[in-house]
């Protein structure tokens, strides 16, 4: 049972922090590492596998520095976001050669055990460069398990994979936590963390913003400020009455119609707006949010 810790590690290149701070652990089952695009995730996960070097801070592996200690290196299985450029290797090739790399005992049959778990033996003698996204994503897990490691790291492992492969993707993480690995992947998408990983660590603009398990999460995520506009055939009317709602923050009169609304509970003002607005003779012609994008609930999890 491994555990990775983070002890208020940054890492900057140039003037550029790209990680500041962060203090987090990383235990056994399957952790979701969650943040908008250029969030500072990628360059976690390398400070994790051992392949960056904190500028400030420490990175361990069960107490023990990760960076330049071989040790560590052989407990833990990385899978990178990018491509693999070995196009010219066969399926089989390119995890033999991560096999003799760790100067495995019986590199051939290594080989074929972790083809077996990501389901890639048949297709095993083809070059890789004729593999579709989805068999290229899993002879990129192969080689990260032909050690077996204790730790297995995986950076936007679902990009650009299409709907039934990701599942078979999902599967395979779950059963690796299940065996008692220490898995954590990155995403920028919330519903594909939700469908694999209980436990979440949120990162925005390389800062630590939440941390705790997913129910949690969703629920600073859900009763967060929310942003409307909606329009209606009285504007100015709607305005007035949903300003003494409960859960109405604020209320503005928009310059090309509409009124912007800021809701502190949509759930109730859900309930409440056809409500109100039957109750008055108020017709609503539309309603939309404002700030449904990833960035926002970022960014107020930070600010908050």
């Amino acid at each position: 049972m491994s555990v990775l810790r983070l002890e208020q590690t940054s890492r900057w290149f140039g003037n550029v922090v790209a990680v500041n701070g962060i203090t987090m652990s990383v235990g056994p089952g399957i952790t979701g590492l969650l943040g908008p695009n250029g969030a500072g995730k990628t360059t976690l996960i390398a400070l994790m596998s051992g392949f960056l070097a904190p500028s400030a801070g420490a990175v361990t592996l069960d107490g023990e520095p990760v960076w330049r200690n071989t040790g560590a290196y052989r407990t833990l299985g990385l899978v990178p976001e990018r491509e693999v450029s070995f196009g010219y290797l066969t399926g089989r090739q390119f995890v033999l050669a991560n096999a003799e790399l760790h100067g495995l005992r019986d590199p051939g049959a290594a080989t074929r055990r972790a083809l077996e778990v990501v389901d890639l033996l048949e297709p095993a003698g083809r070059r890789i460069g004729t593999y579709s996204k989805g068999m290229r994503q899993r002879v990129k897990l192969a080689s990260a398990l032909v050690h077996d490691p204790a730790v297995l790291l995986l950076d936007e492992p679902f990009n650009g994979v299409d709907p039934r492969q990701r599942l078979h993707l999902m599967a395979l993480l779950r059963r690796m936590g299940a065996e008692g690995r220490t898995v954590l992947f990155s995403s920028h998408i919330l519903e594909e963390v939700e469908q694999v990983a209980r436990q979440i660590e949120v990162v925005v603009s390389g800062r630590h913003a939440a941390s705790g398990e997913f129910g949690e999460i969703r629920r600073l995520m859900t009763d967060r400020p929310v942003q409307y506009v909606i329009v209606a055939d009285d504007d100015r009317g709607l305005a007035s009455r949903l300003i003494a709602e409960p859960s109405v923050l604020a209320v503005a009169l928009r310059t090309d119609g509409g009124v912007d609304v800021s809701v502190s509970d949509f759930g109730a003002f859900a309930l409440r707006l056809p409500r109100v607005a039957r109750e008055h003779g108020t017709r609503i012609l539309e309603v939309r949010p404002t700030d449904d994008s990833l960035e926002s609930v970022f960014s107020y999890l930070v600010g908050g």
